[in-house]
């Protein structure tokens, strides 16, 4: 436990912005996994209706610095590359 006031209100606000950060993170994998769950299904329409709100969350997700760039870059291309093939076969 903390002994300083100032560590005990930073304990309370690490965890507000943890509360948030998980809030996020499981709104966007939430998105991901409809988005491949259209991919699966190989429904142009479904792909097309949630494959954009899914790309959508992943960028508010690095914007708000819950997932670093980079890993909302290769969870972007890899929507869009299963999408591609899914629609294309």
């Amino acid at each position: 436990m903390a002994n300083l006031k100032s560590q005990k209100k930073r304990i309370l606000t690490n965890e507000i912005a943890r509360q948030r950060n998980v809030n996020i993170r499981s709104r966007m994998k939430t998105f991901i996994a409809k988005a491949d769950e259209a991919i699966d299904s190989k429904d142009a329409e479904a792909i097309n209706a949630s494959l954009s709100p899914a790309l959508s969350e992943i960028d508010l997700a690095k914007k708000k610095g819950v997932i670093h760039a980079n890993s909302a870059a290769r969870k972007k291309a890899h929507l869009q590359h299963a999408a591609a093939v899914a629609l294309k076969g």
